[in-house]
Parts: structure tokens; sequence; C-alpha cells
């Protein structure tokens, strides 16, 4: 039988994703607050990177846990459209989830860059830098981009709408637990 709510788990991987999103999307406009050749600017796109990649991984964890824990039924009210529409929507965050790092990993390689975790690792381009192709897949990334952010907003009107007119527990189900216990 599923659950009626996210795990913790789960629901902190959507939360800290979503703040991941936002912030490497205020992230690649953050270098444009510096010149072109200011060891700043790469500082930007180091994070930018760095970053990308703890979503990628942190994403790969939140697949398994939805494969392993599943996630709750949708309310009974809903209609079948309905449903059909929010699972819709789920799997184009998912799936633009998935693409976003994956397009970022291969423009940094074909821009002739290697991949770099917050300077722990670093993973060396494959490819010979090819700047026609990176700019193909730059703009692929962008437009991703844009896309989770209409996505995403969508997906917070849709849960809201849920909470102040429909009445029923669909954004309740992915946020904290209240704590009970006082100090």
């Amino acid at each position: 039988m599923p659950s009626q709510a996210y795990s913790s788990s789960q629901k902190a991987l959507h939360w800290i994703l979503f703040v991941l999103v936002v912030g490497l999307y205020g992230l690649t406009y953050g270098g444009d607050f510096f010149p072109r050749g200011d060891p700043n600017r790469g500082a930007v796109w180091w994070l930018h990177i760095s970053f990308g990649l703890l979503l990628a991984a942190l994403l790969i964890v939140r697949v398994a846990l939805r494969f392993v824990r599943g996630a709750p039924e949708l309310p009974a009210s809903m209609s079948v459209i309905e449903k059909r529409v929010a699972r819709a929507g789920h799997l184009a965050l998912y799936g633009l989830l998935i693409i976003i790092p994956i397009l970022g990993i291969l423009l940094t390689w074909f821009r002739g860059d290697a991949l770099t975790f917050f300077g722990l690792f670093t993973i060396p381009d494959p490819f010979q830098p090819d700047r026609p192709t990176a700019g193909f897949i730059r703009e692929l990334h962008g437009l991703a981009a844009n896309g989770i952010l209409i996505l995403a907003g969508l997906h917070a009107l849709a849960a809201l709408w849920h909470y102040f007119v429909r009445k029923d527990d669909v954004l309740q189900r992915m946020l904290p637990e209240r704590s009970t216990t006082t100090i």
C-alpha cells in the first residue's frame, strides 16, 4: 500500500534540488557581473559546474529513492485527466533534471574544459574542443534550463492550487513534518 506522504529523505532531496536549480540559474548570470578575462568570472563558472555535478549526483539518489519508495497516490478526487497531467508534469521535470546536467557536461567538454568538482577531483575532457558543437549544446542547455524554470513554476502553482482551492493534501505530502516537541 503506497504511503500518503513522501519520506523525509525524498522531501529533503526535493527541496535541495529546487534550491540547486534556482541557484544554478542565478550563477549563470553571475558571471556577467565580471568582464571577460576576470578570474572571478571563471570562479563563477567553476561553481556552476561543481554545483551542477552535485545536482546530477543528488538526482541519481532521488530517482533511486523514487523507484525504491515510490510516490503517494494522488487524491481520489482528481480526475483521470488531472492525474495524467500531473504524472506527465513530473516526468517532464525528471527528464529536464536529467538532460540539463548531461548537456552541461557535454558543453564543458566541447568547450575544451575539464570537469572539476569543487577542486576535489577533475575529469579531463575526452573530446577535442569544437566551438560550433559547444554553441549548439549551450543553446540546448539554456532552453532546457528555461524550460525547467517554467515547468517548476507551473508545478508550484499547481501545488498552491491544490492547497488553497482544492484543499487536499497534495502540497502537505512534500512539506517537512512539523515537530510537536518544544524546547
